[in-house]
């Protein structure tokens, strides 16, 4: 089964072809603002305006290898409400037009399943930390059982939040995790961990204020530290619960090294496995949409024309895992 996968939840319009072997061929382009964070109308007319060459270029390559597509399938939701209905209106014209069946597919689902395709992970923990999301997950009597959440802003927002109010450039994420390289002392942080929940906003805000009277490097490495001790906490726990003897780290937070030493060795002390999937599957992009269609659809689940209305709450727990 080969599958036309389309995602554009936000950032990154990224096509791809994927059959169950691998990831055939891939096409991304993504929207970078002037200054600031992302603008939703602007990232859907950046999207709109590349989404003829990204998908032409997949559409081409198949037709030159001589390749059969089965199905089209495309990021339903969550996300971004003008990103999500440029990417919907073009597969559904894809689907009518090629005449192929559609799968509308959860993003958040999405990370999950091609993280456990890439790492070899069976039935792990997850700790999903993006721009737009932070959730500790586990699959239980069949969907992804949310365990913790963040209440307010994800850990990814607000490490950008702090980045930008202290003018690192975009994307902060990768500056800041530099610059914590560089620290020699830790920074006493707000730490919010409300049950099984986290909040951010607040620990955000704490150390743009810290930033006024201590190093920047030493700032950066204690948001890194209380924000990542934060997640593994909940992650542990989470596996206590679930009987999980794996964790999963995916999303695009998830490229953060030290983010990935820290559960590696909360994994070690439990005796558990720690997998985290190739970086370039880590951000948004076709692929994870792709072969999560090719799951969905293998089981059953095709999307009509009436039911692909965009879903910009689409919850991970809103999912059936039939493939499962």
């Amino acid at each position: 089964m080969m599958i036309f996968g389309l995602e554009g939840t936000a950032w990154n319009l990224s096509a791809a072809l994927v059959d169950e072997q691998g990831v055939i061929q891939e096409k991304s382009a993504t929207y970078s603002p002037a200054k600031g964070g992302i603008h939703p109308r602007e990232a859907a007319q950046h999207h709109a305006q590349h989404m003829a060459e990204v998908v032409g270029e997949v559409l081409a390559y198949s037709r030159q290898q001589g390749l059969k597509i089965d199905a089209i399938a495309f990021s339903q939701g969550p996300g971004l409400g003008p990103c999500l209905r440029t990417v919907a209106t073009a597969a559904r014209t894809l689907s009518l037009r090629l005449q192929l069946p559609l799968a509308g597919v959860n993003h958040c689902v999405s990370h999950i399943e091609v993280g456990k395709w890439q790492s070899g992970a069976r039935d792990p923990a997850v700790i999903y930390v993006s721009g737009a999301n932070s959730q500790v997950l586990a699959l239980r009597q069949g969907r992804y059982r949310i365990f913790g959440e963040t209440l307010d802003i994800s850990v990814g927002n607000a490490i950008d939040k702090f980045a930008r109010s202290v003018g690192l450039s975009h994307p902060g994420g990768p500056k800041v995790e530099e610059l914590a390289l560089q620290a020699k002392q830790y920074i006493p942080l707000p730490y919010t961990v409300k049950g099984m929940d986290l909040s951010f906003s607040g620990l955000s805000t704490a150390a743009t204020q810290a930033a006024k009277k201590y190093d920047l490097a030493d700032v950066c490495y204690s948001l890194q530290e209380t924000a990542f001790a934060m997640l593994v906490e909940v992650t542990e726990r989470a596996m206590a619960h679930a009987e999980k003897k794996e964790a999963m780290l995916v999303g695009g937070v998830g490229a953060n090294k030290r983010l990935g030493e820290m559960l590696t060795i909360m994994c070690e002390e439990r005796g558990a496995k720690f997998f985290l999937p190739p970086r370039k599957f880590m951000g948004d992009n076709g692929s994870m949409i792709a072969y999560t269609g090719l799951l969905m659809l293998k089981s059953g689940m095709a999307t009509s024309l009436t039911e692909s209305k965009v879903r910009p709450g689409y919850r991970t727990d809103d999912v059936p895992v039939t493939w499962a």
